[in-house]
């Protein structure tokens, strides 16, 4: 092929003709090796109001993923057009093959391959070119990968040992891979303890089953436990991730270890407790397990006296893996560290920009009794006639002390006008101080919600560890296929490894001074559900802890699980009322008398909504604003859009543009709140241009009568899809199947139409692109 002819050839055409074949002839296998057109991140949303969307612009894509063996990348290829050089596409292969800890990364735009090597020994170039014959072996690439990853001929077996596929194509996601193939380095150097920090709602538990099922099917592991600290976890695990375990695997129930399994799941609280007798772990040998995985390790600390350190202990020579989201330390414990450095980590942060997570919004609401305080008035007494000390109560005391029912109630109501006003059915948690106060909650929101809570009396449950009636129901609370209970009122039990995909709302009227449990609140509604248009969730804060947000612990560098206790941990962890043997037991406050008071007044003095940014910190910005700081960022300037819009066939594609930087015209014009025209909307929204509706652009045209040149057939035609741009949108006119549509089809076929009305398709396609000169004359006298 000639230079000229190749020069005109897409970057799929360039794939298909001379990337594909040099990479095929070079003995890759085409279909355990190459991966084409990979999707590593599907780009983060953008919210802004109520409304969302995806900025595709930031979406990771590569062009080829070349592998080892399925589950074990070893390369990137970038492609590019012919007309490019051959290294043009190499910065973005460099940053796929470090988001992935890859060694090697290619470009080629047909004629060769540009070759950046990240383990390259000293003296040897880093950067090379090769012919297009010259593509190296896997071999070549892998034993580069070994390097990098300084993996040994003995480590080797363990760290190629295959993902568990389960015929669902289902692919784990990029940093689940690393995590994963981390882990197993780590054991296969011999690393006794690993530990790894995931956000939650990256999928801990499915990571986890892919290390244990890699280390148990290559022998290294044959007796694995499983240690969680909430039934729901353990429950959930056996029924979807862990189940191609299958017959292998067991709940442990009754304080008993059956040796007849291999994959054994259980509660910290079922292998131990204060008394010898309790100790159930001690049944078999010390080294009857050969690894152990400890799921939210951060809970209770690594201290000594923790339930699950001491079962580690026990079985020292086991291999001892931790998970958790929120890995912390404190000025108060020894510097010794337990688990080491994390062999991996993704944050929320990470997991919110890639697109994983979904970000969130946070309305501040300031109650003037919080704000302000409030002192009793000399001789105020309480509802059971009690006198009140007189001193100022403020934020700390509600709920926990004292207890303003009309500020519960005003609370309630302000939570039922968002959902009003948004989504009534929107699932929702209301995080309490106690079990108390989540009960006055329920009946606060019972009599806001009115009709909502009389037509099912499950619109509002307390789900808490006490009541056995909101227990039942937290199934079908996390069950996006289930539409009540909407609204939970709890104080803890829903912190914690609830699958609550589809949260949309959280409510905090919860003092928080714990980093940990704020984390793993948040993490209760980080879950992306696009299937039910769950894409972000919203907090509403009555109690200032989202201030935590902007403590640089929040998503800052992980550090260490330590040994030592954590005065700064889980407040009050007897709360895990989850346990097989134990209810909750909610707060300081719950064993003391508490003020209650009807008749004191209580109002909202502020509000202010905060939106995450692109550099993950809390902004304040309107979508409107957000829209115009994208549009600039493509045009420049008014004239320079003017420009484009004229000079492209379809004005679809300019909107398809600004959708890939998030930027929805239909929300926009939900936002804006007239019916603009797409032209009117960008121009207005990003240089302040006099806009004008499409109907008020249609009319123009219709006064200029230019279709008078027309015949009777072409002018009906002309006419009608006037009419639906003023309808519908640019869009709707510029899609070739709006002929078969009213009231085109009593004209006649689109056939009919287009060679009997305008003498064939380009006759058909000078009519439309006139017509849309006319709609925009300041457009096409450019």
């Amino acid at each position: 092929m000639d230079k000229a002819d190749k020069l005109k050839l897409s970057e799929i055409d360039i794939c298909d003709l001379f990337i594909t074949p040099a990479i095929k002839k070079a003995g890759w296998d085409p279909f355990k090796q190459i991966r084409r057109e990979v999707t590593l991140t599907p780009g983060p949303v953008v919210v802004r109001g109520n409304l969302a969307s995806r900025n595709r612009k930031k979406k990771k894509f590569a062009d080829y993923v070349l592998s080892w063996q399925p589950g074990m990348p070893i390369a990137i290829v970038e492609a590019k057009e012919n007309g490019h050089s051959i290294s043009s596409g190499l910065q973005q292969a460099l940053g796929y093959a470090d988001i992935l800890d890859l060694p090697t990364a290619f470009s080629s735009n047909g004629d060769g391959f540009a070759s950046h090597n990240r383990a390259a020994p000293a003296g040897v170039e880093t950067e090379t070119e090769l012919a297009l014959d010259a593509f190296p072996q896997p071999q070549v690439l892998y034993d580069r990968y070994r390097q990098f990853h300084r993996i040994s001929n003995e480590e080797a077996p363990l760290v190629e040992q295959p993902y568990h596929v389960d015929g669902s194509g289902k692919e784990p996601r990029y940093y689940q891979v690393e995590a994963v193939n981390r882990t197993i380095e780590a054991v296969a150097k011999g690393q006794r303890r690993v530990l790894l920090v995931m956000a939650t709602g990256t999928g801990k538990t499915y990571t986890t089953f892919q290390i244990i099922w890699r280390l148990w099917k290559a022998g290294a592991a044959k007796r694995i436990l499983y240690l969680a600290d909430r039934n729901i976890l353990v429950d959930q695990t056996i029924v979807n991730d862990f189940k191609p375990f299958g017959d292998a695997m067991t709940k442990i129930r009754n304080r008993t270890i059956d040796p007849a399994y291999e994959i054994h799941l259980g509660l910290y609280q079922s292998l131990t407790g204060p008394i010898e007798a309790d100790k159930a772990f001690k049944s078999v040998s010390r080294d009857f397990f050969d690894l152990i995985v400890i799921d939210e390790c951060h809970r209770g600390s690594a201290a000594d006296d923790s339930a699950w350190r001491e079962i580690l202990d026990y079985f020292d020579s086991a291999i001892h893996v931790g998970m958790t989201a929120t890995p912390k330390e404190t000025a108060y414990v020894s510097n010794i560290t337990y688990f080491g450095d994390p062999v991996y980590t993704y944050s929320l942060k990470q997991g919110i920009e890639d697109g994983f997570l979904a970000p969130y919004k946070v309305i501040r609401i300031d109650i003037d009794r919080d704000v302000d305080g409030w002192t009793p008035p000399p001789g105020t007494l309480d509802d059971l006639g009690n006198a009140v000390e007189e001193r100022e109560y403020n934020q700390i005391d509600m709920d926990r002390i004292l207890v303003l029912n009309k500020r519960t109630e005003l609370v309630a109501e302000r939570v039922m006008a968002h959902l009003k006003a948004t989504d009534p059915m929107a699932k929702t948690i209301i995080f309490c101080e106690d079990i108390d106060h989540a009960e006055r909650m329920r009946k606060a929101i019972v009599n806001a919600a009115g009709s909502l809570a009389r037509d099912n009396s499950r619109y509002v449950m307390r789900i808490t560890g006490d009541n056995n009636e909101g227990k039942a129901q937290l199934d079908n609370f996390i069950d996006p296929e289930q539409p009540y209970p909407v609204i939970a009122t709890t104080s803890q039990l829903l912190t914690t490894g609830v699958d609550a995909k589809t949260c949309k709302l959280i409510v905090l009227d919860r003092t928080i001074n714990s980093m940990t449990m704020f984390k793993q609140i948040i993490g209760r509604g980080t879950r992306i559900d696009e299937d039910n248009n769950k894409l972000f969730f919203t907090i509403m804060d009555f109690k200032k802890a989202t201030e935590l947000f902007r403590d640089p612990d929040f998503d800052g560098e992980p550090v260490v699980i330590i040994d030592g206790n954590d005065p700064d941990g889980f407040e009050d962890e007897s709360e895990d009322f989850d346990h097989e043997d134990e209810d909750e037991d909610d707060g300081p406050s719950s064993g003391s008398r508490k003020i209650v008071i009807s008749g004191v007044p209580a109002r909202i003095i502020a509000e202010r909504i905060e939106y995450v940014g692109s550099d993950g910190t809390l902004i304040t910005e309107s979508y409107r604003d957000f829209a115009r700081k994208a549009i600039t960022s493509e045009f420049q300037s008014l004239d320079e859009f003017i420009r484009k819009w004229s000079q492209s066939d379809r004005k679809q594609a300019i909107i398809d543009e600004l959708e890939e930087r998030g930027i929805v015209l239909g929300n926009l014009q939900e936002a804006v709140g007239r019916d603009y025209g797409d032209f009117d909307l960008i121009a207005h929204i990003a240089f302040d241009a006099p806009p004008l509706t499409r109907r008020e652009r249609a009319d123009g045209v219709k006064k200029r009568n230019y279709f008078a040149k027309y015949g009777d057939k072409a002018r009906a035609v002309l006419e009608a899809l006037l009419d639906k741009y003023a309808d519908e949108g640019i869009a709707t006119i510029e899609d070739a199947k709006v002929l078969r549509l009213k009231p085109f089809d009593s004209i006649g076929t689109p056939i009919e139409i287009i060679r009997g009305a305008f003498g064939g398709k380009s006759g058909y396609e000078a009519a439309l692109h006139e017509l849309e000169d006319h709609l925009y004359p300041q457009a096409s006298n450019e």
